[in-house]
Order: C-alpha cells, then sequence, then structure tokens
C-alpha cells in the first residue's frame, strides 16, 4: 500500500503521505505508522533492493554483456547523496547508494565503499564505470583496472599527463577545438608519485543547435579506443534525468526532513517506480 501510495502522490513528504494514505485512522496515527515502517531494519538496500534491481537487470541484459555504470554525487540541501546506478536507455537506475557525513566532494574509501557491492552483485557482467570530475583520481582509477573493470572518468583540466618521450604538462594546454577529437594512448597521469599509465581521450562537441560547450572533454579511460570511450562517457547524463526525479522536478527527496536513515530508505521506497 505504501509503495502504490508513493508511486501515485509522486513524491515523498511525511505529512502528505499521511494524509491519503487510504486508512481508517487519525492522520497523526498514519504519520507514526509511516515513521515506524522507515525504520524497519528489514528495509536494507542490500537485502531486499539488491534481489530486486538484479532481476529487473536480468531481464533487460543477457549476462555477459556490458553494463555502464554510472558514479554520481549530489547534494539535496543537508543531505549528501553518493550513488552507482546502471544506464538503460538514456535513464539511470539506483543500485546502491550511501549519505556522506560531510558537505562538498566524495574520497577514494567513499567511492569504493559503494562501488564493492554493486561490483560483486553484477558479476556476470562485463562492467564499465563511469563519473564525472568528482572522480578523477588515479588511485580510483587503478584500483579498478586491477580488478579488470573499465572506466571512463573525465578529468580536470590542470591534470598533467605525460606522452612517451616528452615532459609533463596539462591537459589544457592540448590544442583543441569544437568538433575535434583526439585520443592519446598508454600516457603517464599526473607527476605524483603512483602514476598511471592509462588512455587519454580528448574531445569538444561542435555547436548544436546553436548551443556550442563551454569547454572539451578530457577523458581517463582503460578503454581501447577513442570512439568507444566518448560513447559510453555520453550515456553518464542519464543519471541527471534520474535526479531530476528525486528533487523537485519529481518526488522532491529534497524537501524531506527525515533523518540520514529514513532518508535512505525513502529512496529505497522510491526506487520500486522503476521497471
Amino acid at each position: 500500500m505504501l509503495v502504490w501510495l508513493l508511486q501515485n502522490q509522486k513524491q515523498v513528504r511525511i505529512e502528505r503521505l499521511a494524509a491519503t494514505l487510504p486508512l481508517p485512522i487519525q492522520q497523526n496515527s498514519r504519520r507514526r505508522h509511516i515513521q515506524r515502517f522507515l525504520t524497519l531494519n528489514a528495509l536494507s538496500v542490500v537485502l531486499l533492493w539488491f534481489p530486486i534491481i538484479e532481476a529487473i537487470i536480468n531481464q533487460h541484459f543477457k549476462l555477459g554483456s556490458q553494463l555502464t555504470i554510472a558514479m554520481d554525487r549530489t547534494q539535496w540541501k543537508e543531505n549528501n547523496v553518493l550513488m552507482v546506478s546502471v544506464i538503460y536507455q538514456k535513464r539511470a537506475w539506483p543500485i546502491y547508494w550511501c549519505l556522506l557525513d560531510k558537505d562538498g566532494s566524495s574520497n577514494l574509501t567513499e567511492q569504493q565503499k559503494v562501488l564493492r557491492p554493486v561490483i560483486r552483485l553484477l558479476k556476470k557482467y562485463k562492467l564499465v564505470i563511469i563519473g564525472d570530475r568528482e572522480f578523477h583520481s588515479v588511485e580510483l582509477a587503478q584500483w579498478l583496472h586491477k580488478q579488470n573493470k573499465s572506466f571512463v572518468f573525465r578529468q580536470k583540466k590542470d591534470t598533467t599527463f605525460c606522452e612517451k618521450g616528452q615532459k609533463f604538462h596539462s591537459l589544457s594546454s592540448i590544442e583543441i577545438y569544437p568538433g575535434v577529437r583526439q585520443f592519446y594512448p598508454n600516457v603517464k597521469f599526473t607527476q605524483k608519485r603512483g602514476f598511471g599509465r592509462f588512455n587519454l581521450a580528448v574531445y569538444w562537441k561542435r555547436k548544436y543547435r546553436g548551443k556550442q560547450d563551454k569547454e572539451a572533454w578530457y577523458l581517463l579511460t582503460n578503454l581501447p579506443d577513442l570512439n568507444t570511450a566518448l560513447k559510453i562517457y555520453a550515456q553518464r547524463f542519464g543519471i541527471e534525468a534520474m535526479f531530476r526525479d528525486c528533487k523537485t522536478g519529481g518526488y522532491n527527496l529534497e524537501s524531506s526532513q527525515a533523518n540520514h536513515d529514513r532518508l535512505v530508505r525513502l529512496i529505497f521506497w522510491r526506487c520500486f517506480g522503476y521497471d
């Protein structure tokens, strides 16, 4: 009934849900019922959502096929959500998420925390992990590469790299113009100790329908060619649509005043809207 109510109301404010919950009891009692429901330990992402999302993925993808896994973070007022999703037809289906006990960017430990369960869950598929400039670290790339996982991570333009026989210089020093794409295989990334050797894809979209991107993409990847890296990274924007669904453009999760544990369960509850 609660799942139906959420899908019917398209938002998660407990007061609103309690007001429309079709139970023959007072609204305050209905609100307490919902609040108690959200504290149940049985509402576990791993125990309940993982079997469901695994079945959905198995239904839409052949075992052994390639999945694009997007990692992203969003700030919902005081709530900082780090989420991993699978991309399907320009949309993102949430798989696993956590709330960070801080503002701002995630670190390597937190990124590994949300990726490990997803990698285990989808071990029968070929995964390509993608992320924006927050996930630019060579350490994350090396960690995934050691696990035989592919990745495409956008880089900050002040990141340094070095081609064979040349000196280190920043990505911003590359001559690139709208409509131009370049591929640099097996380059060293960053001058700091523990640098990695990966491929670099550079692309600046040409103007389309009067719109021009302000800057180029600089993509760190272990994929073997330019077109594959660009095609896969372009799928990342499916997660933006999913976040809009959760924010004021959809279920308005950011208006919820639930604590961290309840908010994690509200996201889980909202996930039942995917099929």
